[in-house]
């Protein structure tokens, strides 16, 4: 009696542990078997595929929320912002190049894609980390909601100014749910009608090459978030999300100067930077920039007009300048108001930059004159 018995704890010990791995099994599946393009949808406000683990999750009153105010915030920002750019850049930017670099960009890849649209790589560069893949399946109730919540206030000053508040953009990326860059990028994409289809890890070694992430390089290397993601033409396109210093000092040891290096010259998209460009100990990415690009857009916060030499760029200006707004003081420049003044430039009807209203805003074009001769 006393072996049956003992025969029979061990069965019902045995089916216990298979129940709990099981059930553990199940709560775990959404983070493991949701596909990327599925999570970008998600935290987008947007449904995912037919069949996602993620589907139940949409349910919830904390998503519905989240999707419903997802939603008018981009109804918003499509008629106020996205739609005017596109219609302005397909006039104004000839033969964009493949590849567009973003420096001092955050996650910014929404105004890259309203400005470059078909560009097939895109660069970008900033200080905050990326952070791993966001893991939806773990966060249920209260957790999802927070998380939610804190995704919208991230993108709150991108979506009303144009540009992220980098102090509050660091504070609300490492608190969150779901911290670091990534799932900006994410919603981002999914936003604008993008498809993901990988996201995988690099670091660059000194040589400018991607190696896999965690291979003991040494401190200070860039670290690279590569996104695969097709267009609605069905064209393959890549993002490299560089975290990485830009300042002089990075710039020489990172291995991002040499991975850039490596590929071929493009245009360049600098806004609301922080004037850095304007500082010495920007010069050298500023020198690259120079020298790597074929055509730069930028607002005044971008490289200062005094090293655009004439006889090497044609410069076109379009909206206003009023100089840096009160919390730069020392990068007024005036050539840059002779250039507009004397320009009499057009207008534009959509707001950009730290003077993000469109009757203040400054846009400045310059094509590189011999890329503009070998074109005609």
């Amino acid at each position: 009696m006393t072996t049956r018995l003992a025969g029979l704890v061990r069965w019902t010990v045995l089916i216990a542990a298979t129940f709990m791995l099981l059930a553990s099994g199940a709560r775990a599946t959404p983070a493991q078997s949701a596909t990327p393009n599925d999570v970008a949808r998600f935290l987008a406000g947007l449904p995912p595929s037919e069949g996602s683990p993620l589907a139940s999750l949409t349910r919830e009153r904390a998503w519905l929320g989240h999707a419903a105010a997802m939603d008018s915030a981009w109804t918003n920002i499509e008629t106020r912002q996205l739609s005017r750019i596109r219609t302005w850049s397909s006039n104004e930017l000839a033969t964009p190049s493949d590849v567009l670099y973003y420096f001092f960009s955050g996650p910014d890849f929404l105004y890259a894609d309203a400005f470059f649209p078909s560009a097939t790589t895109y660069v970008m560069a900033a200080l905050e980390p990326s952070g791993a893949l966001p893991a939806i399946g773990r966060t249920r109730g209260e957790s999802l909601s927070y998380g939610l919540s804190q995704l919208r206030s991230s993108l709150n000053s991108v979506l009303n100014f144009s540009f992220f508040r980098t102090r509050e953009m660091r504070t609300t990326l490492s608190a969150n749910t779901f911290s670091g860059t990534l799932p900006i990028l994410y919603i981002f994409l999914a936003r604008t009608g993008k498809t993901i289809d990988e996201v995988s890890f690099y670091d660059i070694n000194e040589d400018g090459a991607l190696v896999a992430a965690g291979e003991g390089l040494p401190k200070g290397v860039a670290s690279v978030a590569k996104i695969l993601f097709k267009g609605n033409d069905g064209k393959q396109r890549t993002i490299y999300y560089v975290r990485t210093d830009l300042s002089n000092g990075g710039w020489r040891k990172s291995g991002f100067k040499a991975f850039c290096e490596k590929m071929e010259a493009g245009d360049a998209l600098i806004k609301s930077a922080s004037y850095l460009l304007h500082s010495n100990a920007f010069s050298d990415v500023r020198t690259h920039l120079l020298e790597r690009s074929k055509r730069l857009l930028q607002d005044d916060s971008g490289v200062p007009v005094s090293f655009l030499k004439t006889d090497e760029w044609q410069l076109r200006p379009y909206g206003r300048y009023l100089g840096p707004i009160a919390v730069f003081p020392d990068n007024y420049q005036a050539r840059l108001a002779e250039l507009f003044r004397r320009g009499k430039p057009p207008g534009i009807d959509f707001g950009i930059g730290y003077r993000f209203r469109p009757n203040e805003s400054n846009i400045l074009i310059a094509d590189k004159v011999a890329v503009r001769a070998a074109e005609r």
